[in-house]
Order: C-alpha cells, then sequence, then structure tokens
C-alpha cells in the first residue's frame, strides 16, 4: 500500500470546493498524472456515480473505474478500481474564516505481484503529491 496526503487552503467557500471535487472528471484540470477522466454513467453526481479514469505514471498508461463513495459537507471520497490497484482518493474539507482548508489522501493497494513494488513507487508517488498542491491550489482558487 501507497498513501500520500497533501493539505491546501484556498479563499473559496466550502460549499463550492465541494461541488467541484464531487466531479472526478475534473481532475484532468490539477492531477498532473490524469490523461482524461470521463462520466460513464447519467444523472446527478450522488453517492455510485462513475468515471473512467486513464492516468500516466512512470510512462505508462493505467486505467481504473471510479465512483463515488461518499459525498457531503466534510468530505468526498472515490474508489477506483482494476486488476493491479484499487485506488482511494478523499477530500476532508474543514470551513475556515478565510476560506476552505483541503486534506487529499491517496490510497493504492496493489494487488498480486504487483504488491510488491510498493516499497518501490512510494517515493514516485511523493513527487506526485508534490505536484498536485500547486494545480489543486490554482484550481480551487480560480472557483472563489
Amino acid at each position: 500500500m501507497v498513501q500520500v496526503e497533501r493539505t491546501v487552503t484556498v479563499r473559496t467557500p466550502i460549499e463550492r470546493v465541494a461541488e467541484y471535487l464531487a466531479d472526478f472528471a475534473h481532475t484532468e484540470d490539477w492531477d498532473p498524472g490524469t490523461v482524461s477522466c470521463t462520466r460513464t454513467d447519467e444523472g446527478p453526481i450522488t453517492v455510485g456515480a462513475e468515471w473512467h479514469n486513464v492516468s500516466e505514471f512512470r510512462g505508462r498508461r493505467t486505467e481504473l473505474d471510479y465512483h463515488l463513495t461518499r459525498r457531503d459537507a466534510g468530505r468526498v471520497t472515490f474508489v477506483g478500481e482494476n486488476k493491479t490497484a484499487t485506488s482511494t482518493d478523499d477530500f476532508g474539507l474543514s470551513a475556515g474564516p478565510d476560506g476552505t482548508t483541503v486534506r487529499y489522501r491517496a490510497t493504492i493497494v496493489f494487488h498480486g505481484w504487483a504488491k510488491l513494488a510498493s516499497p518501490l513507487l512510494k517515493r514516485e508517488f511523493e513527487r506526485l503529491g508534490d505536484a498536485v498542491v500547486p494545480e489543486l491550489t490554482r484550481v480551487l482558487e480560480a472557483l472563489g
């Protein structure tokens, strides 16, 4: 398992941040590893909504099917799966006097032989987490 956590604080109200983050297609805007992310079902974005995500990591493309597992005022959570891994993207939101603090935690659990690579990939995922911070901050500030 690999887990990366980052925190950003933006001036945007929590309601706007929560609404934006609930649409996983927006990862195209702030996640440097995301090549494309497309909604695969229709209707309102509620728990159970689905997306197909294509990411590039270390020069290789990987595809995961994500679904929204939690959406409330203080938390938005997605779980993505393929045969190699299960990825959980969890956003904890808290309102403050100057805006919203977002705690983003990405957890990747590898399956089968891929589990052996977890310790080796930790540093790469940390770098990716570092790259997310300025992009996520930029797009969330623009909502304000």
